[in-house]
């Protein structure tokens, strides 16, 4: 069965639309996954920015809060001495 005349028009209109739309379609998603890459790959970079940080922080937070770091503060800018021992008193419960 072969199509004749204004049916086989509209018919042959319609795939050439669908075909069209299709290739649109490819397009669009092609640009759109590009846009989402590139995207993602600034967020990795951030990421890996901001993990360096957090490393440099908890090193920081660590030598900030040794004993020998806070004792050479307190008596470097505090001017803070060790009472001597005679002058400690002990109070027990």
């Amino acid at each position: 069965m072969t199509l004749s005349g204004p049916r086989s028009v509209v018919l042959l209109g319609v795939l050439w639309l669908a075909a069209l739309g299709s290739a649109a379609g490819v397009v669009w998603a092609k640009h759109r996954s590009r846009e989402l890459f590139i995207e993602l790959q600034k967020l990795q970079v951030q990421r890996d920015t901001l993990e360096i940080e957090a490393g440099q922080l908890l090193l920081e937070q660590s030598a900030w809060s040794a004993h020998a770091f806070v004792e050479q503060i307190a008596t470097q800018r505090l001017h803070m001495v060790t009472p001597p021992q005679r002058a400690i008193d002990m109070v027990h419960p």
